[in-house]
């Protein structure tokens, strides 16, 4: 199958393509990476009017450091990310996500903005982006507006970006020195979509986690947090008692979601599995 005719356009400037999707509305699609929209457009679920390829405004583009914030521009690539000191340096939960991110091919082309503004519960970013505090940094318009990644993913390949809107960037606090992290998804094979994952981080003091942060993926409709787990953990020695008490938290306060291929109980049981996996790894 091919794509339905569309018109194609090439803004240089962030007003340029704002001003263009404001005029098409809802018949506009932006288009980056591609990763994602080419395969909708080829099979025909999505058969927008215009294409708007974003891909030369400078304003989406770099990883910088600005005070205690890195910022994350909408372009930059799954492999940037994964090659960048700053992130390895800044944001080590990243570093250690973007392997997973499907086959390297993919990572080469695919976007951070992309990611987040599709809203996949079972991809990565999401999941990290809450996990780390992210701020979504979005331009329409009525000018800039920040959201939280707690409340930019509303639903199923829903978030609050409007139609008129463009995902920036994404702003995220640095790791402190006493920050430890954890990611793991489990999947048939490597580059498959996470049948369940885990993107943990904590500030670790001897035996003892604060700060926690679980979120889980790809076992819902959204990435969703351990909030009851967390609350156990917090502060508390770390034991083989405190690890069971907080898997059946997690178990019991996510209401996983079936998919083609796995049961809501294969992965709320998984749930339990990676987050013992990650305490136990986070305290070592």
């Amino acid at each position: 199958m091919k794509a339905a005719a569309f018109d194609y356009v090439k803004p240089k400037a962030l007003l340029e393509a704002l001003s263009l999707l404001s005029e098409a509305g809802e018949d506009a699609r932006l288009i980056a990476g591609g990763q994602t929209l080419l395969a909708t457009l080829n099979m025909r679920l999505s058969e927008p009017s215009i294409l708007i390829d974003i891909t030369d405004i400078a304003e989406l583009k770099g990883i910088s450091l600005n005070g205690d914030q890195l910022r994350i521009g909408a372009l930059v690539t799954h492999t940037a990310i994964e090659d960048s000191e700053l992130i390895a340096k800044h944001a080590p939960l990243l570093k250690a996500a973007a392997p997973h991110i499907a086959h390297r091919a993919i990572r080469n082309l695919g976007t951070w903005g992309g990611s987040l503004a599709y809203g996949d519960p079972a991809a990565e970013w999401p999941a990290c982006s809450l996990t780390l505090n992210a701020i979504m940094i979005i331009h329409g318009p009525a000018g800039e507006r920040r959201i939280s990644a707690q409340d930019f993913f509303i639903d199923l390949y829903t978030t609050s970006l409007e139609p008129d809107e463009i995902l920036v960037a994404t702003e995220i606090p640095v790791a402190s020195n006493d920050q430890v992290f954890y990611f793991h998804e489990l999947a048939r094979r490597h580059g498959d979509y996470a049948v369940a994952g885990l993107a943990a981080v904590a500030k670790k003091q001897g035996d003892s986690l604060s700060e926690c942060a679980f979120t889980f993926f790809s076992v819902g409709a959204t990435p969703v947090m351990a909030t009851s787990a967390q609350n156990i953990v917090d502060g508390q020695k770390i034991d083989e008692a405190l690890i069971a008490k907080a898997v059946a938290a997690a178990r019991s306060e996510i209401e996983a979601i079936a998919d083609i291929t796995n049961s809501a109980e294969a992965k709320q049981h998984l749930i339990g599995v990676l987050l013992e996996r990650g305490l136990k790894h986070l305290i070592s």
